[in-house]
């Protein structure tokens, strides 16, 4: 009898099968003895973890583990290493499951915290630019009116108030005569208590900036004063509640504090100008970069 012919198609799954099982026993061997005894593969130094090919930094593993021991005053638990881990591997899972339903495009709180996070990263370096003595001063030299500090006024007024429908130009006559006996040498306080009606915000006996007189006064008003020297007595001058009569008490000019002084102050605005033009340079070279197009007319 001739034998049978040799069945190869037959024991080919027989072979696939068999080399299957020695790979299986071959990675369980591994598994046991290997690098990856806990379910770890190896990866490159530095890298404790990559999911979907986005590797997580060792650096970024020991920050975390460091803050979750400082939270238990350094007493972490045995399972606190593969917590973390996997925490960061949630945390990359759900960033890139952000991505893919594209929150980066249409989330606003999340352009938002992108656009920030840029922003940082570019300006992080100038936090600690540390100029010396000779550089500041210069800095300050050259920038010196933004130092400046703007001058104050102390002043006083009567006000004569104008209620709806009154007599306007009596009103403002009786203001005038305020400013006249003023400007006579009368006392202040007998005439504004004899022309004068209460004021609703008095103005503080004390020196302010012109800002802060505008919030009292109003800027109009304010500006009736303005460059004016101490001992002047204005005309009336009309605002929406009445008519004011100023009179200047004191001024202090603009003055620049000595370099010393404001050393610290100095440095911290060339820090901040330096990251302003750093960021500006950043921003003009991703748009020379970009495709960018916009409408011929804004709507």
């Amino acid at each position: 009898m001739e034998p049978e012919p040799h069945d190869a198609s037959g024991r080919r799954p027989l072979l696939v099968l068999a080399a299957g099982a020695a790979a299986g026993m071959i990675m369980a061997a591994w598994g046991l003895i290997g690098p990856g005894a806990s379910g770890g593969t190896a990866l490159p130094a530095g890298i404790v973890a990559r999911v979907n090919g986005v590797s997580i930094a060792a650096a970024d593993y020991e920050r975390v583990l460091a803050a979750l021991a400082q939270d238990r005053r350094n007493q972490l638990q045995p399972g606190d290493r593969t917590l973390v881990l996997n925490r960061l591997i949630d945390e990359e899972l759900l960033v890139q499951r952000g991505l893919d339903l594209g929150f980066a495009q249409h989330d606003g709180k999340v352009r938002k915290d992108l656009s920030t996070a840029v922003i940082d990263s570019v300006v992080a370096e100038y936090a600690d630019l540390q100029p010396g003595d000779d550089e500041l001063e210069a800095y300050y030299r050259t920038h010196l009116d933004f130092f400046t500090r703007p001058g104050r006024l102390r002043l006083r007024q009567v006000w004569v108030r104008t209620p709806p429908g009154a007599d306007t130009a009596a009103l403002q006559a009786r203001a005038s005569e305020a400013a006249r006996r003023l400007r006579a040498g009368e006392d202040f306080a007998s005439v504004r208590a004899t022309l004068g009606d209460a004021e609703i915000s008095p103005v503080p006996d004390t020196l302010l900036p012109v800002g802060k007189l505008s919030d009292y006064l109003g800027p109009t008003v304010v500006r009736s004063v303005l460059g004016q020297p101490a001992g002047t007595i204005t005309e009336p001058t009309r605002s929406g509640t009445g008519f004011h009569v100023l009179e200047v008490i004191e001024v202090e000019q603009d003055s620049a504090p000595p370099f010393a002084e404001i050393k610290s102050q100095v440095a911290n605005e060339m820090r901040r100008r330096e990251a302003e033009s750093a960021l500006r340079r950043y921003l003009d070279d991703l748009r020379e970069r970009a495709d960018v197009a916009v409408v011929e007319t804004l709507p």
